[in-house]
């Protein structure tokens, strides 16, 4: 992703540093957070980076900081400096809004259910980069991609019979689970019969998945509630006996944290 936004970037070149900037100034650049945050994207940026020649000092993904602390620092041309500026706090900003409220929404769960896993979804903008700040902010990946588990969801149950998939599916490697989303009591207790390993409570009230998940505790599973959980609401599901709370808020709902770059010219 570095490589693909610093290219869409620079293709054409950077037409003002060339021009106006000597190709062989040297600058000492700082990253200042604008705002208190949970860092995410140091270690990342830090290895692409050092790969456009310059030598970096970062602070640590998952600390955090307060406004006005310098986050990193950066030594070598001044051109490449400022031809890497925007992706770099794109990038930075970016991942670290997303750790900051996924941790801000798993301290507040653990409050009233530490058991309970908060993870993301695949409602990503950015894929890799989202998940990895997620996990930063202490959440849990979920899905990678589409061949990390068997998740039967309801556009596959128009067009084949639940008792059917869940035996399908079991033909998949014993390394595979098998997770069924359904929107009913009826159909939460049918794939937990049916041997399902995870069953994913969708777009279901607090009052609904706390009466569901007292009858599939009977059954050896993991219950997973989605849909339509917010920061305002996440407290009442957590409230309930479950397992995991997945949220496509911590990445398509996240604010970018600001990050601004300062330099100066450096003689070495």
């Amino acid at each position: 992703m570095f490589w693909l936004l610093y290219q869409e970037d620079t293709q054409y070149g950077d037409i003002t540093s060339e021009t106006v900037i000597p190709k062989d100034v040297q600058a000492l650049a700082r990253v200042v957070a604008k705002e208190r945050c949970v860092l995410a994207g140091m270690e990342y940026l830090k290895e692409n980076l050092r790969r456009l020649e310059l030598e970096v000092e970062a602070l640590e993904d998952g600390m955090e900081v307060h406004a006005g602390e310098v986050v990193m620092r950066l030594y070598g041309n001044a051109r490449t400096i400022l031809k890497v500026e925007r992706t770099l706090l794109n990038i930075l900003g970016r991942m670290s809004g997303v750790a900051t409220e996924t941790k801000k929404i798993v301290d507040k769960v653990r409050r009233i259910n530490p058991h309970v896993r908060i993870a993301a979804t695949r409602k990503t903008l950015w894929g890799y980069l989202d998940k990895m700040a997620v996990k930063i902010g202490g959440g849990d990946t979920h899905r990678w991609n589409l061949g990390d588990m068997v998740l039967i969801k309801d556009n596959h149950l128009t067009l084949i019979p639940l008792e059917d998939a869940i035996k399908a599916a079991k033909k998949v490697s014993f390394t595979k689970k098998i997770e069924v989303e359904v929107e009913s009591e009826e159909a939460a207790l049918k794939a937990a019969k049916h041997g399902a390993d995870i069953i994913l409570l969708d777009n279901m009230s607090p009052e609904e998945v706390c009466r569901i998940a007292k009858k599939l505790r009977n059954y050896p599973i993991l219950i997973e509630v989605s849909g339509g959980i917010t920061p305002e609401n996440v407290e009442r599901y957590a409230a309930c006996d479950i397992d995991i709370i997945s949220m496509g808020y911590l990445t398509h709902s996240a604010r970018s944290i600001n990050f601004s770059l300062e330099i100066e010219k450096r003689n070495y």
